[in-house]
């Protein structure tokens, strides 16, 4: 899979916020280590970056439906998402989890669908924008780093291995977000051994007490988080 684009960010002041998720392109070759792309720089440590979240991909794709949905007023473009890559032909549908990637001298694993949060909805200063992509399923996706290594916007993305029983990010996110509290998904979602170590945690609270997490903070900047 060919890359549209590679971006890294630095912390700024932005939109009411400190924030990384304004990223430029980079053209040059970079190193991606377990933590991330060589310059790409997290202001959340808690709920963003870490060895599980170590990119973030989102398809150009969606670009063209949220513009249809908004309108042109916004410049829907990448990296807008705050994404480190952008691809065009590589959807939630298609995209499995522990799918694993050769790109230039690294390997990245999937380990879960991004987590869209109320600092989106300010971003496009477009009301519950973050809860609309969630029930949508068009939140991209994050990588784990397998191997590090040396990587470029001109490293094509290889699929070496899929897991036999992989869910797709779509399917994981209907069980997850969609459905939270139904016994067959977290089941199947508790079957992914590819899932990162924050999900599972939640997908086996919700088995054991039949209930879900607080998202309010998460998807309205409400409360506490």
């Amino acid at each position: 899979m060919v890359l549209k684009g590679v971006f890294r960010g630095n912390v700024a002041q932005r939109y009411g916020f400190q924030t990384a998720i304004d990223k430029v392109s980079v053209e040059e070759s970079l190193y991606l280590s377990w933590e991330g792309l060589e310059g790409d720089v997290c202001a959340d440590r808690r709920h963003h970056g870490g060895k599980e979240r170590a990119l973030h991909q989102y398809p150009l794709e969606h670009y063209a439906y949220w513009q249809q949905k908004y309108g042109a007023d916004h410049d829907w473009r990448a990296p807008g998402m705050g994404e480190n890559l952008s691809t065009e032909g590589m959807l939630e549908e298609a995209v499995c989890l522990g799918d694993r990637y050769r790109w230039g001298e690294a390997i990245i694993e999937v380990s879960q669908p991004r987590s869209p949060c109320f600092k989106l909805s300010q971003r496009w200063g477009i009301d519950r924008f973050s809860v609309e992509m969630q029930g949508l399923s068009r939140c991209g996706w994050l990588y784990r780093v397998i191997q590090p290594g040396r990587v470029s916007v001109q490293d094509a993305l290889v699929l070496d291995e899929r897991e036999s029983n992989a869910l797709s990010i779509q399917q994981v996110c209907e069980y997850f977000f969609g459905d939270p509290l139904s016994k067959e998904g977290l089941h199947r979602l508790k079957q992914q051994t590819k899932l990162s170590d924050s999900w599972m945690i939640k997908v086996v609270h919700r088995l054991e007490t039949q209930t879900v997490e607080n998202w309010t903070f998460r998807l309205l900047g409400l409360g506490e988080s």
